[in-house]
Order: structure tokens, then C-alpha cells, then sequence
């Protein structure tokens, strides 16, 4: 029988908002002791169930519901329902026209919190980021399985978010046969090598497909910098749009081999391309003090700020970035900028780069609002899943 958490006074809003949430402070108290990822009944100040719940015992979100539902039974079949729901909503969406890899499962925006499974062609990534999704682990895998025909499953629960939840990180395969060291998807008819095991994220970012074609249409005739480039996906995009030049900064050097696979897979003449392994906050500033100048400068830096608490430091790395790339745009180049970060908000966003042209002295206009790929859906009752905001500014 499933144990309980009571709530205060009040607090049952947002679940009746059907937000998935619950913070520690929202609880009065606790039926027993409840183990990590062992679903309780979510209970009002009244004692009336309204939801049912993994709880984590660690964490300041100290519980996720599974169920709106406080009568429904959260097994195996519930995971396996949730599952096809997730890959269903994907073949409606016809991704499959742009690309054999995207994100199968989001989490909390598709109603299993804390399981992100991504699809590169016959192999699945799968992050289990909660003790609720830790405890059915075994279940998901095995549903993942029959619903996908996936030829291996390899885990990359190697992130730090599973420590607050006082998971140990772990990455490895648990499905399969290990798939070569690089695998080859293919992205609106380009070519990208991605290290399932081993790249940054679950091996690539998927989230910015729509984004990499947009860059794709603008960069014709241009010069463009690519910061933070990681593989190369925007720098492949532009030279598939005739860019005139690209450069790809990133301060690893395995990124950049992934990058070198990409231009060579695609055929692209390496002369229109240079590497540069560099910290870009430094590669920015000796440009500025060359005096070079470029038509489109990309700005995908990795995630500066988590959580809100940490979004006054992020800021400046933000304001610093776009004030620098500012300064290094020709007249009507264009500057396509983003944040991955969940705690640096829209608004907030805008703010900065706002801030960044006018201390950089430019005169920009917002063309273009960007965000994530359809993939990486959200949930009307979960906002926090809209987490990519991109600008595309063209300065005068």
C-alpha cells in the first residue's frame, strides 16, 4: 500500500494546476519513511488524495508526480502506456522527414518525470535523472526495447542534477552491442558524426535542428564565426548555405575532431573552413584587438546558469559574449545568440543582449525569436521544460 505525503494549507494549487513539483516546503509532514523513488500518495491539508508521486528524500524537489490521478496504479504498464504516448506524439509530428535522430522522450513535458531518451537511428540514449525514474528503470529499458527495436541502449546518466537527487552519475551501455565510437546520423540531408557514449549532452544537440537550418537560409555570401561550436553543426549548416567562410572556435579538441568528421562526411572544401581551440571568451577579445570583422556570429554556449540562484553570474559570462560579438559585427551582420540556461528567463535573456548592444555601441533589431525543436515539447502545466531561447539580431 502506497505511503503518503500530506500538504500545507494552500498548497495543493499548483498540483490542482497540475504542476508536476513538489518542493519540500510545500509537505507538512509524512506518512512512514517513504524510499527513494517509492511512489506515495499525494495528500491535501485535508487529507484528500489528488496525486500520485515518486518521492526523493534528497532533494528540494522533494517528489514528482506520475499521476493526477491519486486511484491509478504506477507499474510497468503505466511506464509502457506513458512511453508509446511519447513516441507516438513524435511520429505525428513526421520527424522522421528531417532527421533519423531526436528526442524521444522529454521528461516532465511528456508526463515521465525525470526520463530523457534520445534516438540516433538504431541507438537510444537513455537518462534517468530522478529516483522515480531510477526505481523503474529496468521496466523503461524493457519497454524501450520492444517499442523501438533498438539495437543497443546505452545510459548517460553522467550528469550532475543526479546528485541532488543523491544519485551516483553512470554511463555505459545496457543494451546491445557497443555501436561505433562515432555514429553517423543524418540531419535534413547532412551528415553528423555523434559519440553516443562519450559527447557532450547524450552526443548531440538535437535541440537546435530547426535552429542549424535557419542558419542554414541566412548564410549565403557570409563570413561567419561559429563560438562554442562543438561539432560543427552550425558551421556544417553555413557552408551547406554557401557561407563564404567559416570559423568553429571550441576549446576542446575532441569537439573539433568531431567537427573534421563532420566537414569530411559532408565533402565540404575544407579551404572556406579554419579551427580555432580556444577559450572563446579570449578568442573573442583578440579578434576585437586584430580588427577582424565577420557578416554572422553564432553564440551556443553551454549552460551558464542551471537554476535561478545562479543567474547573476551567468549574466555577466552572457552580457560579456554578446557585448564582444557585437562589437566584432560588420554593418547588417547578423548575430544569432542563445541560452540554454533554465535559470536565465526569456525576458531576462533579451535583457542582456539588449544591454550588450548598447554598451558595445550599436544600434541591433531582433529579427527572429528562436527556440528548441518540437521534440523537446512543452507541457502547457510545465513551463520550466522551455528552456532554449535564441535571438537573431541584425545590427545597422
Amino acid at each position: 500500500m502506497n505511503q503518503s505525503i500530506y500538504l500545507k494549507p494552500g498548497r495543493e494549487k499548483s498540483i490542482l494546476l497540475r504542476h508536476p513539483w513538489i518542493f519540500s516546503g510545500a509537505i507538512a509532514r509524512t506518512d512512514g519513511t517513504p524510499e527513494p523513488g517509492e511512489t506515495v500518495v499525494v495528500r491535501s491539508a485535508t487529507g484528500e488524495g489528488i496525486a500520485k508521486a515518486a518521492y526523493s528524500p534528497h532533494s528540494s524537489i522533494r517528489a514528482r508526480v506520475w499521476s493526477f490521478d491519486p486511484l491509478e496504479e504506477i507499474d510497468a504498464a503505466f511506464l509502457h502506456r506513458k512511453l508509446i504516448q511519447a513516441i507516438e506524439l513524435r511520429n505525428i509530428l513526421g520527424l522522421s522527414a528531417e532527421s533519423n535522430a531526436f528526442r524521444l522522450v522529454y521528461g516532465e513535458s511528456d508526463g515521465i518525470p525525470g526520463v530523457v531518451v534520445d534516438q540516433y537511428g538504431d541507438v537510444l540514449a537513455l537518462q534517468l535523472l530522478s529516483t522515480g525514474a531510477e526505481a523503474w528503470r529496468d521496466s523503461i529499458v524493457t519497454s524501450l526495447i520492444e517499442l523501438t527495436g533498438a539495437k543497443c541502449i546505452i545510459e548517460r546518466s553522467d550528469v550532475d542534477v543526479r546528485e541532488l537527487e543523491g544519485l551516483a552519475q553512470r554511463k555505459g551501455i545496457i543494451y546491445g552491442n557497443s555501436p561505433e565510437v562515432v555514429h553517423l546520423i543524418e540531419e535534413n540531408g547532412l551528415l553528423f558524426p555523434v559519440d553516443v557514449l562519450g559527447g557532450q549532452k547524450t552526443g548531440f544537440y538535437l535541440d537546435q535542428r530547426r535552429n542549424r537550418q535557419r542558419v542554414r537560409a541566412l548564410a549565403h555570401g557570409r563570413k561567419v564565426l561559429n563560438c562554442f561550436s562543438y561539432s560543427c553543426g552550425f558551421s556544417v549548416y553555413s557552408l551547406a548555405g554557401k557561407a563564404e567562410q567559416v570559423l568553429s572556435v571550441d576549446s576542446s579538441s575532441d569537439a573539433l575532431k568531431l567537427g573534421g568528421l563532420a566537414l569530411s562526411a559532408n565533402g565540404i572544401d575544407m579551404a572556406k573552413h579554419e579551427f580555432i581551440e580556444a577559450d572563446v571568451f579570449q578568442a573573442l577579445r583578440k579578434f576585437r584587438d586584430s580588427r577582424q570583422t565577420f557578416d554572422m556570429i553564432i553564440l551556443d554556449p553551454p549552460k551558464f546558469a542551471p537554476t535561478v540562484a545562479q543567474a547573476e553570474r551567468a549574466t555577466r559570462g552572457y552580457k560579456d559574449i554578446n557585448l564582444l560579438a557585437f562589437k566584432l559585427l560588420r554593418p547588417h551582420g547578423l548575430l544569432v545568440t542563445f541560452s540554454c540556461s533554465g535559470g536565465i528567463s526569456a525576458d531576462l535573456f533579451q535583457k542582456i543582449v539588449t544591454g550588450a548592444a548598447l554598451d558595445a555601441g550599436v544600434d541591433a533589431k531582433i529579427v527572429e525569436t528562436l527556440n528548441q525543436a518540437p521534440d523537446h515539447p512543452v507541457a502547457l502545466n510545465f513551463p520550466e521544460g522551455a528552456y532554449l531561447k535564441g535571438l537573431i539580431c541584425i545590427v545597422g
